[in-house]
């Protein structure tokens, strides 16, 4: 029975050294939580600054972009030359969209460059005085030559003045000639062709006996115009006013007044001024032609020359 209290001792001897283990493990724990909290707030640090870093950066680039620009702008308007400058900028672009990489960043890099640029721009500086003192005496000069060149303007714009009214005067004489010059229809009748062919003239037709429309134009002699290939437009509207056309048929477009105008059909003829006719023959492929009044117009080389009309019943 003696053995007892050393067993008891054992026991406690187990459990204290249990106890001392725990208690090793929950300090080791609480030393790796510490020191993980010490690494994120120092990792957060160096964010926090390589982040203020950043923007410091771009501000700094954003001021010098601004500043490039405006002597972009001062250069060329004093004449100079603006090809290196356009390439820096890009080349600054090109940084500034770098920036958007905060874990690439490296600052040193980013700082000389920012010295580089400023540099630059006192470079430009200096170039920019030297263009305006140029352009002072340029100035100068021209000054002086303006002075010069105000009687030969004054001189200049009485002939001007005088060649002005005389190309006037020539203008409007081509204008007389060319109206002059003109054709003109002396008649423009419309006959119905049925569909065995045969002709009826007048100016009422039945629609059922219509199968084409000839239009017949008269041209009147005049010695002024040039004898040769002219085009001749005529231009059929129905009664609601809409021009009768079909581009797959020879219809088209012309221009009048200096605006298109859709015809029904163009001849071409050799003027001989024999007081000539030139026949359309027009049909409307099987379809039948509306009743009611319908009128004809004839173009020749930008004139309306003449107008007639039928009517179908």
């Amino acid at each position: 029975m003696e053995p007892r209290p050393q067993s008891r001792n054992n026991s406690r001897s187990y459990l204290l050294a249990a106890l001392l283990i725990l208690a090793a493990l929950n300090i080791l724990l609480l030393y790796f939580y510490y020191q993980e909290r010490q690494d994120n707030k120092t990792k957060d640090a160096t964010i926090a600054a390589k982040t203020e870093e950043v923007l410091s950066a771009k501000t700094k680039l954003d001021s010098i972009s601004a500043q490039l620009d405006a002597k972009i702008a001062e250069i060329q308007q004093l004449g100079g030359n603006v090809d290196s400058l356009m390439k820096v900028k890009s080349q600054l672009e090109i940084d500034k969209r770098e920036l958007r990489n905060v874990n690439s960043f490296d600052g040193k890099k980013y700082e000389q460059k920012i010295r580089n640029y400023q540099a630059l721009l006192a470079q430009k500086d200096q170039e920019i005085a030297r263009l305006k003192e140029e352009n002072g005496v340029l100035s100068q000069q021209n000054e002086s030559l303006t002075q010069e060149n105000n009687s030969l303007k004054a001189e200049k714009q009485t002939l001007s003045d005088s060649v002005v009214a005389v190309a006037t005067k020539n203008q409007e004489l081509s204008e007389k000639v060319t109206i002059a010059a003109a054709l003109r229809a002396e008649t423009v009748t419309a006959n119905a062709i049925n569909k065995r062919g045969k002709e009826s003239d007048g100016d009422r037709y039945k629609a059922k006996k219509i199968d084409k429309i000839k239009i017949s134009v008269r041209l009147a002699p005049n010695g002024l115009a040039k004898q040769e290939e002219k085009e001749l437009y005529m231009r059929l509207l129905d009664p609601s006013g809409a021009v009768v056309a079909d581009m797959a048929t020879g219809s088209g477009e012309f221009t009048y007044n200096g605006q298109g105008m859709i015809y029904t059909a163009m001849q071409r003829f050799n003027f001989d001024n024999s007081r000539q006719t030139v026949d359309f023959i027009y049909g409307r492929g099987g379809q039948r032609f509306n009743p009611g009044a319908y009128t004809i117009e004839i173009y020749c080389e930008g004139f309306r020359i003449g107008e007639g009309a039928f009517t179908v019943r």
